[in-house]
């Protein structure tokens, strides 16, 4: 049935659906973010120190290391990151889905407005039937 609220909550749906969407794409992104930390602080681990040998090797490792630790570091930003944003968009999400309840409630209350209408106008038309009826057949008596 269609009524005011209709077009309303067609378009807050289609919001509320590119909300969810919004937000799968961002978990999906914190999930690649945490399996790059942990991927980086795996690497981390693999870097085996230098024990013995020339200087350049031993200040090799530790820019290897250094390195490694930046990417770690970067990682953990970007976690942080994906957090924040995945946080945002939960409340876009949370914001989409109460604008789309509340506007679909007004159209069921409008539905049953509606409804109660037709019922209040379909008793009123049987009343004047009967009431018709009623009378032809007092008539008929009247007359026999």
């Amino acid at each position: 049935m269609k009524t005011r609220y209709s077009s309303l909550v067609s378009v807050k749906k289609d919001m509320m659906q590119k909300s969810e969407r919004e937000f799968q794409a961002k978990n999906s992104v914190l999930q690649k973010a945490h399996k790059a930390l942990e991927d980086s602080l795996l690497s981390l681990g693999e870097i085996a120190p230098t024990q013995t040998g020339k200087i350049s090797d031993f200040l090799a490792n530790r820019a290897l290391l250094d390195i490694q630790r930046g990417v770690i570091r970067h990682n953990e930003e970007w976690v942080l990151y994906a957090k924040k944003d995945l946080e945002d968009a939960r409340k876009e999400l949370q914001k989409a889905t109460i604008e789309y309840e509340k506007y679909k409630y007004l159209e069921l209350q409008e539905i049953e407005k509606i409804k109660q209408e037709q019922k209040r106008k379909e008793s009123k038309e049987l009343d004047e039937v009967a009431l018709i009826t009623f009378a032809n057949n007092t008539k008929q008596r009247l007359i026999s």
